[in-house]
């Protein structure tokens, strides 16, 4: 007979991990990464906090132990809404650093999600014309499809907007 460590151990290590490069994602979020087995992700998310190993702060969003600050990043909870949207098709996917929100794998593809927020068009744009050496391809999360004609650097693929409820809208610039 398998012990629940046996049986769900690899599961938590993950879910741990995914915790910690996205700090303060909702429940609804963590339980997309695993489709099918939402409720064997959410025993686990109430698991690890009983134990300690992560908590739930008042807004929602889940924190590994010892993030005091409890401070969510919008611009990553709304990345991690995109990279939902290609979780089937990722090989790998990690939280990278700025303007890059998550790199991820996809079919031997590395894709690039970057956050432009309202006002940084101009500082992401010169960021990612000075550094494009990875190849990769970007897909641009705006605050306001007004934004778009405002970004032109290499390896743009297209543009996305994430609402509050997490549904992701997607442009490709006009030629």
């Amino acid at each position: 007979m398998k012990t629940r460590a046996e049986l769900y151990g690899h599961e938590a290590t993950e879910l741990l991990r995914i915790i910690s490069m996205y700090p303060g994602l909702s429940e609804k979020q963590l339980c997309r990464f695993y489709p099918g087995r939402e409720d064997v992700t959410r025993n686990l998310l109430s698991h690890l906090c009983i134990q300690g190993r992560t908590r739930q702060a008042d807004t929602g969003g889940y924190f590994p132990y010892g993030n005091g600050k409890a401070e969510t990043d919008p611009g990553m909870v709304r990345a991690v809404w995109v990279l939902l949207d290609f979780i089937d098709r990722a090989e790998y996917h990690s939280s990278s650093e700025f303007p890059v929100k998550i790199a991820f794998f996809s079919k031997g593809e590395l894709y690039e999600i970057v956050h432009a927020a309202a006002g940084q068009e101009a500082l992401v744009t010169h960021a990612l014309r000075q550094n494009r050496d990875s190849g990769g391809r970007c897909i641009v999360l705006v605050d306001d499809p007004g934004q778009i004609p405002l970004l032109e650097f290499p390896g743009i693929t297209g543009f996305c907007i994430v609402d509050g409820s997490g549904n992701v809208s997607y442009y490709k610039k006009s030629t």
